[in-house]
């Protein structure tokens, strides 16, 4: 796994881009239909990268869809959005190459708040520290891991899309984490949440009261 390497160099996609053009080099002579291409766009060029693309964002290509044939030249008759729209909704149904990606890459975002073992999990906590227990500190330093950069870059989106559900209330952000039914207490009481003093206290932190004799 190239970790020092930058996410969007050559260095990255190259075997991945030589391995595509190999077989788009054979499927270009066969003159195949745009109906043909859609089906091979769908079904072998986006399985081909699957693991790279749950490690690195991918750029997206779409030459191949528009010059069926490698000796003239192609044009984009359609907007690429509305090409990965679904076949209902007027697309061809493509596969969206940059959110597959995201969704891949959000993985290891809920391996990290979920499995506390590993030992990759491990070195990053070790190396950025944590912010309410779910998740590395925000990867700011131009230096480091380039790969954990990428996919720590997800995490306000992945936090959109998922909740948590309360078993270790010494673990759960009460202001921070979407555990309620009002979702995100922080968001729907920013008021409130500014004018507290510990603005990262756990569930069981704020309903603990200190008594004194």
């Amino acid at each position: 796994m190239p970790l020092d390497a930058k996410s969007m160099s050559k260095e990255i996609w190259s075997n991945v881009l030589e391995k595509c053009e190999k077989k788009l080099a054979r499927w270009k002579r066969q003159y195949l239909s745009l109906g043909g291409r859609v089906t091979l766009i769908n079904s072998v060029l986006d399985a081909m990268p699957t693991y790279m693309m749950s490690l690195f964002p991918i750029p997206v290509v779409r030459k191949f869809l528009w010059q069926g044939n490698k000796d003239k030249k192609g044009y984009n008759l359609v907007k690429w959005n509305d090409l990965i729209m679904g076949k209902k909704y007027g697309g061809l149904g493509i596969k969206n190459l940059q959110n597959h990606s995201k969704a891949l890459r959000m993985k290891w975002l809920w391996k990290y708040a979920n499995d506390k073992h590993p030992l990759w999990r491990k070195v990053l906590k070790a190396k950025y520290e944590e912010e309410n227990r779910w998740m590395t500190k925000e990867v700011i330093s131009p230096y480091g891991v380039n790969l954990w950069r990428s996919i720590r870059a997800l995490w306000d989106g992945f936090k959109i899309k998922t909740k948590v559900k309360v078993g270790n209330e010494e673990k759960t952000s009460f202001w921070g984490d979407d555990w309620h039914e009002m979702g995100i207490l922080r968001n729907n009481y920013p008021n409130i949440h500014n004018l507290m003093l510990n603005q990262q206290r756990t569930i069981v932190g704020m309903w603990t009261l200190k008594t004194s004799k």
